[in-house]
């Protein structure tokens, strides 16, 4: 499923493209600012969203076994919620 189609799926629970659209882009805005400014969002039974900082390392390019250094960086990371687990694990 792509966000169109998730706008779609929630059009017809909302009866409105335009309100569905605008909360979909609201809900991703809103978690993602947070999450960038190093905030925790996390949605009971859904998950969690939180930014993860990796490490400075020293990897291998595969082609030529060269050393190459990768900087440090911050990533989004997101941890399902036990209620989502057990949907996609069939125990619901």
């Amino acid at each position: 499923m792509n966000k169109r189609e998730l706008v779609d799926a929630i059009s017809e629970r909302l009866g409105s493209k335009k309100a569905a659209s605008e909360a979909v882009d609201a809900i991703l805005e809103t978690i993602q600012a947070a999450v960038a400014k190093g905030e925790k969002v996390a949605i009971t039974g859904f998950g969690s969203f939180e930014k993860a900082d990796r490490p400075a390392r020293t990897a291998r390019n595969p082609a030529t076994g060269k050393a190459i250094q990768v900087p440090a960086t911050s990533v989004p990371k997101f941890k399902p919620g036990a209620d989502f687990k057990n949907l996609v694990g069939g125990k619901h």
